[in-house]
């Protein structure tokens, strides 16, 4: 079974844990929890009678991040030639983790059966977010 979806605009890496101070509680920031909300969402609205994937899941995510409105021409055309990708925030890492946890226990059983990745950042026309999961 392959799921293929996309998450449409501003890209969201996930936030680290923050401690409140007065309770001593250790809680996700509002937006972390908002994108994996989202994330999820999409999925749903694709995928409405999901059955959740139960052997080996391979992933592939591609971050196409907006290309900033400064750009010179001829960097625009490298950029969309994909021989420029972004060098900036949100990390790599914390774009895969919002998107695995956002996808545990609703595609998959348990992130643990993730046993390929793939994950690129690059330039595009629209920002978004494609996602692709399949067992093999």
């Amino acid at each position: 079974m392959i799921y293929e979806f996309e998450i449409p605009g501003k890209i969201i890496g996930k936030g680290r844990p923050r401690l409140n101070s007065y309770t001593g509680s250790v809680y996700t920031p509002t937006r972390t929890k908002d994108y994996e909300t989202l994330v999820m969402q999409y999925f749903m609205l694709k995928y409405p009678r999901i059955k959740p994937l139960e052997g080996r899941v391979s992933v592939e995510i591609i971050a196409n991040f907006e290309i900033p409105k400064s750009t010179k021409k001829q960097d625009r055309v490298l950029m969309l030639e994909n021989k420029i990708n972004p060098t900036k925030k949100p990390d790599i890492d914390n774009i895969v983790k919002i998107i695995l946890d956002a996808m545990n226990e609703v595609a998959f059983k348990d992130d643990t059966q993730i046993t390929k990745l793939s994950i690129e950042k690059k330039y595009a026309e629209i920002e978004k977010v494609y996602v692709k999961m399949e067992e093999y």
